[in-house]
């Protein structure tokens, strides 16, 4: 469980996130849940949550056809069916059906899947393929949710006496009414309908030429309203008829509600699956909006945040075609204190959020939107400190609410602890409030707890450096056009950039001279050397990524040029195996030409070609001697060639050699002689600085070497 109270929840904007949710929820029972959202999941709890929620993701984006969860929920019916001799109305049979359908869909679904989707598959316990609750009412209901003619022989037979009596109305009203047509007795609308009988519409002044029952007239009293005496007695009848239909699809109702009582425990596990997976559909949904992964879930307590996007910033940026930059944030034990520093507006808070609203997602059982190879782990507490928070209800500052807080946080903050303060210090004397804020930075550095912190202070910057297991970083900015860039860099403080913020925003020079006079010298030399530092940084960042990116071009350019080479070679090699296979067949030609000439067809004794074949026989044996020896020759090279293969070992496939490569090894390029040495290990992807230059190398390219 993740303990954090209302403040934090509204300063991190989890409500926005719930809103959000409440828009994919189908029924009552999931917009509850929604609103009543919290990270207070216990571990094995939440992790089923979070499971449920990506499995059903990954059938979503991997385009399975999955059952349309359309359905009412069953929480009347489940309340009435265990009521003796109640009756359900015909709306609950149409709900009841939609749930059975649903549910055997979802069986469906899930059959031969269990081992693919086992946490979805887990809801779906005590709930079993079954038609009979469809076939109950399907017997009584049609598709369209009325009630059938054949639901009973009594109904039927009602129904037909209905039909018959309507027709016959019909035939006595409509020969009535060509005869007062004909009269000239009707008005323009001719008849009218009024408690489900037809009527004639009878002009006022000949209504008492017509025979039958007054039943009201119109506004003006121009026209009376007359239903014909032959129709009397056939209405009352048709209303005693109806009457005795209402009675036996009465009958029919309760008995089909008895039938259905039987089947009332299967029923409640139809409303808690349908209700289960409304509620994960509707996280999943959210997911597949905001590009949601589950990271990797680490006991210990250290995250990686890769391409970490704020949910809230992203959705909006996109609604207005602006691109939102990513964050990538790394904490553990030996960096669990990162105090983030740079200008204003330039992305701290932004930065600081991301982290606090992320991981209360998580905790909620949401999925976030990070690369899929980020990690995270659970914290048992998240305090924040963000925004404005004066209380004039309480006559409240703003520094006064802070104390406050931070009396709390000093209170309650352990090893398992994620603390967020933005602008931490501020709203009193920057000295003397400076030199507070240290007290609690040190204090609550000691208590081991991790915490994101931004802040102006020169002095937390300074205090982070030197303290073993905290951490700088800075909001990255564009020296040359003085525009923030909202990326973050771990590693260095940034300056606040205050004067050349004021410069871009149209603050005369000699005001900020002046400004700069007013100063303490070592104060602007340090804002000075800060600003230099990310300066120098950005150049030789762009440059390593220049170096990188020729670097896997000239690489690129070298692998092609060698696959040319190797297939020019082939082709070489095949055209002199053509041409002294073709030389070979042209000296053949030449010589069994030769022979052609020679060949006597008259001459002196009985064979004069004894002596030529004698000679054609020797070649043809010499010939064949020569290609049995080449025969013999290429096998014999095929097996030395495979001896000589079977006792090389290569370095690269040295599983050995690989394992011995950690952060720290001397190393080498396989290609090539140059060495390096690793500094970071990620995956297969390893970080190796060549003298000055630092570039990602995969794994399988890299020998260990002796120091």
């Amino acid at each position: 469980m993740l303990k954090c109270d209302e403040q934090t929840l509204n300063d991190l904007e989890f409500d926005v996130i719930r809103q959000l949710l409440e828009e994919y929820c189908v029924g009552p029972t999931a917009l509850e849940k929604v609103k009543k959202l919290r990270p207070n999941l216990p571990p094995n709890e939440l992790m089923t949550s979070l499971y449920q929620v990506k499995e059903l993701t990954n059938i979503r984006r991997e385009g399975y056809h999955f059952p349309l969860l359309e359905f009412e929920e069953l929480n009347y019916e489940i309340k009435m069916l265990p009521i003796k001799n109640a009756t359900l109305p015909k709306e609950s049979f149409v709900r009841l059906r939609l749930a059975s359908q649903l549910a055997n869909q979802l069986i469906y679904f899930f059959d031969k899947r269990e081992e693919e989707f086992p946490n979805l598959y887990a809801l779906l316990y005590d709930v079993y393929f079954t038609k009979e609750i469809i076939d109950l009412i399907e017997k009584v209901f049609d598709k369209k949710g009325e009630i059938k003619d054949d639901a009973s022989p009594e109904l039927f037979s009602i129904r037909q006496q209905i039909k018959s009596v309507q027709k016959q109305i019909n035939r006595n009203f409509d020969k009535e009414l060509r005869k007062w047509i004909k009269a000239g007795f009707l008005s323009d609308t001719k008849e009218t309908y009024h408690d489900n009988r037809r009527l004639l519409a009878v002009l006022s002044t000949h209504k008492r030429q017509i025979g039958g029952q007054i039943s009201g007239s119109s506004k003006t009293g121009g026209v009376t309203y007359v239903e014909p005496s032959s129709n009397i007695p056939l209405n009352a009848e048709l209303d005693q008829l109806h009457d005795d239909e209402r009675k036996e699809i009465f009958k029919i109702l309760r008995q089909l509600t008895n039938e259905c009582a039987g089947f009332l425990p299967l029923i409640k596990r139809y409303q808690e699956v349908l209700t289960a997976f409304d509620f994960i559909q509707a996280r999943a949904k959210l997911a597949l909006r905001m590009n949601g992964e589950l990271p990797a879930i680490l006991e210990e307590q250290r995250f990686e945040l890769i391409d970490a996007f704020h949910p809230v910033l992203k959705l909006k940026n996109e609604a207005q075609g602006k691109t939102t930059i990513p964050q990538h944030i790394a904490m553990d034990k030996f960096s669990r204190m990162l105090v983030v520093s740079g200008p204003n507006a330039g992305g701290k808070s932004i930065t600081l959020k991301t982290v606090g609203l992320l991981q209360v997602m998580l905790q909620s059982g949401l999925l976030v939107p990070v690369h899929p190879n980020s990690k995270m782990c659970f914290f048992q507490s998240l305090l924040t400190d963000i925004g404005d928070n004066q209380s004039i209800e309480n006559e409240l500052s703003t520094y006064s609410y802070r104390l406050k807080r931070m009396k709390y946080f000093l209170e309650v903050a352990n090893r398992k602890t994620m603390l967020l303060l933005d602008e931490f210090g501020t709203g009193s004397d920057p000295e003397l409030g400076g030199a507070l804020a240290e007290v609690f930075f040190e204090t609550l550095y000691n208590k081991k707890c991790f915490g994101v912190i931004t802040t102006h202070y020169s002095n937390i910057k300074l205090k982070a450096d030197k303290l073993q297991n905290a951490i700088n970083g800075c909001m990255l900015f564009n020296t040359e056009t003085l525009q923030p860039l909202y990326k973050l860099s771990l590693g260095q403080p940034g300056s606040s950039f205050t004067f050349e913020v004021a410069q871009i925003n149209g603050i005369p020079m000699d005001l900020i001279a002046q400004a700069k006079d007013k100063l303490d010298g070592k104060k602007v030399e340090m804002d000075r050397l800060l600003t230099d530092l990310q300066r120098e940084k950005s150049y030789l960042s762009r440059l390593n990524k220049e170096h990188i990116e020729a670097q896997e071009l000239a690489e690129k350019s070298r692998l092609q040029f060698e696959s040319s080479r190797q297939k020019l070679e082939e082709k070489l090699s095949a055209i002199r195996a053509k041409a002294e296979q073709d030389s070979k067949f042209i000296a053949l030609g030449k010589k069994l030409q030769s022979f052609i000439h020679s060949y006597k067809t008259f001459g002196k004794g009985k064979n004069p070609n004894q002596t030529l074949l004698a000679e054609v026989k020797k070649y043809i044996a010499v010939e064949k001697a020569k290609i049995e020896e080449a025969k013999k020759e290429e096998l014999l090279k095929k097996q030395a060639n495979a001896k000589v293969k079977k006792k090389k070992s290569s370095p690269v496939k040295d599983p050995y050699q690989q394992r011995k490569i950690k952060v720290g090894s001397a190393v080498k390029m396989i290609s090539s002689k140059q060495k390096g040495i690793v500094e970071e290990i990620n995956e297969k992807e390893v970080v190796v600085a060549f003298g000055f230059m630092r570039m990602k190398v995969g794994l399988d390219k890299l020998m260990w070497v002796e120091d």
